[in-house]
């Protein structure tokens, strides 16, 4: 019966695993996963949590607070006072000392307090909702960091299978190749010089494979880590076609998170310059006590309860604090300034980033052409050359020219392709758009 509730148990998950192992992931299903699995994200969304249980814990600062003590004493030494005898009938200038109190005492407390009026709760809260802003939109731009990550990393993989297949195709070439002209070099036709020039090119050839293999490793693993998959799972990308601008899209209000942080900054300085003009006035509160005490003296047999209540209104106000908020406010006032020279200077950075990143679209969209038609040309030079090598009409110095020039090529066009994603990307990180 254990075997087979094992047997059952374990085909259970082999279905729900091979989903993840078979699924092919295109960019928008990565992306979906890094926003739901990313621990980075996760901690951000934790933020916004948290903040908003303070907030909570905050308000219920302004309810009514009850509060119970208990007091336990026992006089080892009752306290005297001294009373003049003349009080009672005796001789003037004549003083005796008289004990009150018993050895026990145990006392209880009740105590009810509202605050009606307190400047700095006011202020806390006012802080709290606008901190619930500023970690919303840090939160904003740790998903747009992570969704950048994995964009990256995706595209720059996508390249390097580009570059593992053109590697894979010139390998199988240059093999064949060799292969033909080992037997032409056992008819003695060629040196053997010809031959150990085709083998440095395959040999090179495999180092960059063995290279690339390590790399994918490392940016897969990457890749993993960032979306959530775990570690050994299969990864499998589809794949994305080596054209211009596919990632971007048309963005009526670009979302400039930077500013946006900086604004809720702004307003949490404002708000802490009410806080500390607020703190001139005075704090009002509303209290009840109740308390019941009970006096023992177990050598007379007394045991009394005594009840007691009241309510009241305390108020609380620093006249002078010795020039303490003065010195706040002007630091305060220091801070405003900053704030305010920092967004100008973002604000001129990021138009300066948004026009840069679309001027680079550009350019390396037309270096992804120039480079593809290059490619295109490399491939007719080297089928010519080889051709031509057959036919004997070059030497083999000639053919590793052509083949060394469609591996450039080759490297060119994915070079090219990589470096458009990135600007593309860097365009919409700069205005808050990844998706």
């Amino acid at each position: 019966m254990r075997k087979s509730l094992y047997f059952i148990g374990l085909c259970i998950l082999l279905i729900q695993l091979n989903p993840l192992q078979a699924q092919v992931l295109d960019l928008p299903t990565c992306i979906r996963m890094a926003d739901t699995a990313n621990l980075q994200i996760r901690n951000a969304n934790l933020d916004v949590l948290i903040n908003e249980r303070q907030r909570e814990a905050y308000l219920a600062s302004r309810m009514p607070q009850l509060n119970f003590n208990a007091d336990y004493k026992y006089n080892a030494v009752i306290p005297g006072q001294i009373i003049p005898a003349s009080a009672f009938g005796g001789p003037v200038g004549v003083y005796n000392t008289v004990k009150f109190g018993v050895p026990y005492i145990l006392s209880n407390n009740l105590q009810l307090t509202q605050i009606l009026f307190n400047s700095q709760v006011n202020y806390g809260l006012a802080a709290l909702k606008i901190n619930t802003e500023l970690v919303g939109t840090q939160r904003d731009i740790a998903i747009q960091e992570v969704r950048y990550q994995v964009s990256n990393t995706f595209f720059v993989l996508q390249g390097i299978y580009q570059q593992l297949s053109f590697i894979d195709a010139n390998i199988l070439h240059t093999r064949s190749i060799l292969k033909n002209m080992e037997a032409t070099l056992a008819q003695g036709l060629i040196i053997p010089t010809d031959v150990d020039k085709i083998k440095i090119n395959e040999l090179s050839l495999m180092n960059s494979k063995s290279n690339l293999l390590a790399t994918k490793d490392q940016l897969e693993y990457l890749l993993k880590i960032l979306t959530g998959i775990p570690a050994n799972a299969t990864l499998q990308l589809s794949k994305d076609v080596m054209v211009q601008k596919t990632i971007l899209k048309e963005v009526n209000t670009p979302s400039l998170l930077p500013l946006s942080l900086l604004e809720s900054q702004r307003k949490m300085n404002e708000e802490e310059g009410k806080g500390i003009r607020m703190s001139y006035l005075p704090n009002l509160n509303f209290y009840g006590i109740y308390n019941y005490n009970i006096n023992l003296k177990p050598s007379d047999n007394l045991r009394v309860g005594i009840p007691g209540a009241y309510v009241g209104l305390r108020m609380d106000w620093n006249l002078f604090s010795g020039m303490e908020r003065v010195n706040k406010a002007k630091v305060n006032q220091f801070n405003l300034e900053k704030i305010n020279n920092q967004y100008e200077l973002l604000n001129q950075q990021l138009d300066y980033a948004i026009n840069n990143s679309k001027r680079q679209i550009t350019v390396k969209a037309e270096s992804l052409e120039l480079s593809k038609e290059q490619l295109r040309l490399a491939e007719n030079v080297h089928a010519n050359a080889n051709v031509k090598y057959k036919e004997g009409m070059i030497s083999s110095n000639d053919l590793i020219m052509a083949e060394t020039g469609l591996e450039q090529a080759q490297s060119n066009v994915v070079t090219a392709y990589i470096q458009l994603r990135q600007a593309e990307l860097e365009y919409l990180k700069s205005i808050g758009n990844i998706k």
